[in-house]
């Protein structure tokens, strides 16, 4: 599965030479979880919650929600990166002339992320994989998987997409903050991170209005209540 992760990450970031990626300690909330934490455990399905304006997260809810904010944190600045690389590419690309040269321009790239990035990835859990997934979606507008195809071939994201399948990771699986719970709850993570600095903000390929989506998911919640 980390396998898995690592060739989609290389294939999305193999657009230049120069980037790092030095995620900061995850302290929030009043106390803190690290990756050898034992309810950071994949196994741990987050119940649905609705983050309102005026009420506070129960005790469950709040470290249900703050394992969900630390995988966030891991791996947003990838997904950031991912992006900033494809528009480096396209920039590239449209500069070469051959295939030749383009085709030398990718082996030089990506042997040297290979290098930089493959142990850090190695490292990632199959639900920090599945998170990665979305918020490429969310900062390209392209799931990895049609990624994948465009830069390599049908077949590569065939078999990319059935290896990841195995371990629950679809690289089809788009961004949704309308209609998955943990979409939104991953909107309101990276929102409250953008206003505290705590993460560099990029405009998404669709930006969401966030007032609107939380009143979506309030009304939502009344609408369940009242059955």
């Amino acid at each position: 599965m980390r396998y898995t992760i690592c060739i989609l990450f290389f294939t999305l970031i193999s657009f230049t030479s120069q980037a790092q990626v030095t995620p900061k300690e995850n302290q929030e909330m009043g106390y803190i979880l690290t990756e050898k934490d034992s309810i950071l455990n994949d196994t741990i399905q987050l119940p649905e919650i609705i983050i309102s304006k005026g009420e506070k997260m129960s005790p469950e809810e709040l470290k249900q929600f703050q394992i969900l904010q630390m995988r966030v944190y891991k791996v947003y600045p990838y997904a950031r990166l991912a992006s900033d690389r494809l528009t480096a590419l396209n920039a590239g690309m449209a500069r070469l002339k051959t295939n030749r040269e383009k085709k030398k321009y990718f082996k030089i790239v990506e042997d040297y992320l290979n290098n930089e990035f493959e142990d850090r990835l190695k490292k990632l859990s199959r639900k920090q994989g599945q998170i990665l997934v979305k918020l490429i979606h969310r900062q390209t507008g392209n799931t990895a998987y049609d990624l994948i195809k465009t830069l390599k071939s049908g077949f590569k994201a065939f078999v990319s997409n059935t290896t990841a399948n195995l371990f629950d990771i679809s690289l089809k699986t788009e961004y949704k903050p309308y209609e998955v719970n943990e979409d939104y709850l991953i909107e309101s993570i990276l929102v409250r991170a953008f206003e505290s600095g705590r993460l560099v903000n990029q405009k998404s390929a669709n930006p969401v209005n966030y007032d609107d989506l939380m009143n979506h998911w309030e009304a939502k919640a009344k609408e369940v209540n009242k059955k």
